[in-house]
């Protein structure tokens, strides 16, 4: 992997790939990271067994990928949360 990360930006790339309704674009528009940059970082920063019941959580997960999305979800987050600003880091 190419980018370097702060430990803030790291935490927050790892909350949001947590999260079961933020897809993996979500992650590419605010971090410019693919999925499967994603998924090295969870690999390199979570034990292992974590990071195997994530996959195995998310794997197919229609709420994880876009595409598998319904055309009526044209949202990159849940309508109860806050909106993306584009911003690196959430402002918390």
């Amino acid at each position: 992997m190419k980018k370097e990360f702060t430990e803030r930006e790291l935490d927050r790339i790892i909350e949001m790939a947590w999260e079961d309704r933020t897809p993996f674009d979500a992650i590419t528009y605010q971090f410019g990271i693919s999925e499967q940059e994603t998924i090295e970082i969870m690999r390199r920063e979570m034990k292992p067994s974590s990071f195997r019941m994530w996959r195995k959580r998310v794997q197919g997960r229609s709420t994880k990928h876009s595409k598998l999305r319904t055309d009526e979800i044209n949202r990159f987050k849940c309508s109860r949360q806050r909106n993306i600003s584009g911003n690196k880091v959430s402002k918390r």
